[in-house]
């Protein structure tokens, strides 16, 4: 029989977490090993080898796994490829075809054009990210076995020795043959689920240029970025020995046994006179704000000494001593439409999506100082090395050795597309000419001429604070969340700032109000409408949303419901606030936000197609990080950045760009 195509599922043993250290450092592991291969040849009855018992997968089905022109499909894909590339070197070398050039870590997994993810494909139609949530939201027939997380933890993970259990640390099929049966079954249940999801789904197929951009996305995660193994060592004790040093001043001012204790610290601080609700940085900064001069010495230091120790980012590092797999690299950092409502990426292990910034100057001396490991001329120079390491942790991402980093991103790249798309011609001429758009909102909202450091300067944070709070429907809560009272502004000048603002971007506000319209006519009409090019169409119970690329945006089951103003909302079902399945309310702006973060996605992810040549190791919302040879120009890189798309063509969109010898953000 011809093999086209593949649905695959496998049950897996390993010593190491993978929720914590990733799929590829489990599956290196010298411990892992496959236990049960579940496999549907072209949509046929589910085949469960059981090679934990002796089981072996024939010769096509191996073979089937390295050839391009065999789809393969898994839920989480990326899990099976990965799993089968250490297998198959392992055990049956002679199936086993990288990709890529030997000196690239992709070249040891098996190459991902071939592969197909039905969990990608749930994603892209706004459904779960687990297979047991699909099933359920699609009402499935079959659904995932629930006893499955009882039989992973027992076969798949290392168990405690125990009396019981004759000390052993590891359950096998003979310890319990009732439950390995049931394994078994559970194993071919999630194959015919996955097959089941496909058949239920194959009305909405997943676009070719998706699947592309998956691939690319695969690529990269096979690629890894390097981690510098020492500078992280250094940086985990450099933590610890400042904060004992911290505990060992904070016992001496305060005299309480664990200064971590909230209880007992509230309870020093009330037989002071000083009753504080809340110990979050927040409330304790203010409070130390506000009293200086005005309070005893010992309780003003005492809360300055939690709030260094409150900095302490030693989780990142030790989270990057977790992930690093043996090539000195993380990989699988990027989860391909982890956020399904833009279709964004989202962050796995270390989140490099939210790493903070660095701003102290002399960033390359602090880094050294940590690399060598000189706590004391650290301690000298620095003396708060908690915020200093914080602001390091991004530097333990290098370049291999005779590479650079090029880092380029996207100026302003919401504010652009949110221009573009609602027509607010002024704001699209402030990019055009290279001027500061929060200058240049300040300056339309005040009707006065403001210069970042001339005439008018101070207004710029206000302009600043309402471009970051006001582009999608935000109010007065919105400026307080993005710090407007923080920033020096009193509570009556927000309402003005809204309606200043407002005011100043009258198609932005327009557009708004036009997709809520269009949003509601097509749910209650179920017919097609359109706006300045976005499309709004429904289908078999889904709202969907055409963004100029091409890319749809999905929303379940969408119906007109009442908010809690009394006014009409859209609703939709999906992943909540709650992290559960729920129904959702929107409205006009919210379905704005949607779209422009999808179509700055979508820009992005040309940008990176257009990269491909070169091998990018890393990417946030807006910036793509490049390893590359020192000859390359971050010009014409930048210049590649800058290519606007054929579906986008009068978007101005500037790529803005830099090169370093370990990962930073441009001062």
């Amino acid at each position: 029989m011809e093999i086209r195509e593949m649905s695959i599922d496998l049950e897996t043993y390993s010593d190491i977490d993978i929720t914590k250290c990733g799929a590829y450092k489990y599956a290196e592991s010298d411990y892992f090993e496959i236990l049960l291969f579940g496999v549907s040849v072209n949509g046929g009855p589910v085949k469960v080898y059981d090679l934990a018992c002796g089981d072996t997968i024939p010769e096509e089905i191996l073979a089937a796994l390295s050839d391009e022109n065999i789809t393969k499909w898994a839920f989480n894909a990326s899990f099976e490829r990965i799993c089968l590339s250490n297998w198959l070197k392992r055990h049956c070398p002679e199936h086993f075809r990288g990709y890529s050039i030997p000196e690239d870590p992709a070249s040891k997994y098996l190459d991902p054009s071939s592969w197909k993810c039905t969990m990608i494909w749930s994603a892209y139609m706004g459904l779960p990210l687990s297979l047991e949530g699909v099933g359920a939201v699609l009402k499935l027939q079959d659904q995932k076995l629930k006893e499955g997380k009882d039989l992973i933890r027992y076969f798949c993970k290392p168990c405690k020795p125990t009396k019981a259990n004759g000390g052993r640390t590891r359950n096998l099929p003979q310890h319990d043959s009732e439950k390995w049966i049931l394994f078994k079954e559970y194993n071919r249940r999630d194959v015919e689920v996955e097959i089941a999801i496909k058949q239920k789904l194959a009305r909405f197929p997943v676009p070719d240029f998706i699947w592309d951009e998956y691939h690319l996305d695969q690529e990269i995660n096979d690629h890894g970025i390097m981690i510098d193994p020492e500078f992280v060592s250094n940086a985990i004790a450099f933590d610890e020995r400042s904060k004992a040093s911290l505990m060992s001043k904070m016992r001496d001012i305060t005299g309480i046994d664990n200064p971590n204790s909230v209880q007992q610290i509230k309870k020093w601080l009330s037989d002071r006179g000083v009753e504080m609700e809340s110990l979050g940085k927040k409330e304790v900064a203010k409070f130390v704000k506000d009293s200086i001069g005005n309070m005893d010495g010992n309780i003003t230091e005492a809360l300055k000494l939690r709030l260094l120790l409150a900095k302490s980012s030693v989780r990142k590092y030790q989270a990057m001593q977790i992930v690093m797999c043996s090539d000195g690299r993380a990989h699988g950092m990027f989860q391909f439409y982890g956020a399904n409502r833009s279709g964004r990426w989202a962050g796995r292990l270390i989140q490099l999506q939210n790493l903070p910034q660095n701003h102290i100057p002399d960033l390359a001396e602090a880094r050294a100082l940590v690399r060598s490991g000189d706590y004391d001329t650290m301690n000298l120079l620095y003396n708060d090395i908690p915020d200093t390491l914080s602001q390091l942790i991004r530097t333990a991402f290098i370049p291999k050795p005779g590479c650079k980093f090029i880092v380029s991103d996207y100026s302003a790249i919401e504010a652009r597309v949110l221009a573009h798309i609602a027509g607010e011609k002024w704001r699209s001429k402030v990019f055009a000419e290279g001027k500061d758009i929060y200058c240049a909102s300040a300056s339309q909202m005040f009707g006065v001429p403001v210069e970042k450091h001339g005439i008018n300067s101070h207004l710029r944070q206000k302009g600043k604070i309402a471009e970051l709070a006001l582009g999608y429907g935000g109010s007065v809560g919105a400026l307080k969340s993005m710090g407007a009272l923080d920033n020096g502004l009193q509570e009556e000048e927000l309402q003005p700032l809204v309606n200043a603002w407002r005011q100043a971007n009258p198609n932005i506000v327009h557009f708004w109000w036009d997709v809520d319209n269009a949003v509601k006519t097509t749910v209650r009409q179920r017919i097609k409408t359109e706006v300045r090019g976005i499309r709004f169409s429904y289908k078999s119970g889904m709202l969907f949303i055409t963004l100029p690329s091409g890319r749809q945006l999905a929303y379940v089951k969408p119906r007109i419901g009442e908010n809690r103003f009394g006014g009409e909302s859209v609703t939709y079902e999906g992943i909540g606030a709650t992290k559960k399945w729920e129904r959702i309310e929107s409205y006009g702006p919210k379905f704005v936000e949607n779209i422009v973060q999808a179509i700055s996605r979508d820009l992005l992810c040309f940008a990176m197609r257009n990269l491909s040549f070169c091998q990018i190791v890393g990417h946030v919302h807006d910036e793509v990080i490049i390893e590359c040879s020192p000859e390359v120009s971050v010009q014409s890189l930048c210049g590649i950045m800058s290519r606007s798309p054929d579906w986008m063509p009068g978007i101005l969109i500037r790529g803005d760009g830099y090169q370093c010898d370990f990962y930073q953000k441009d001062s």
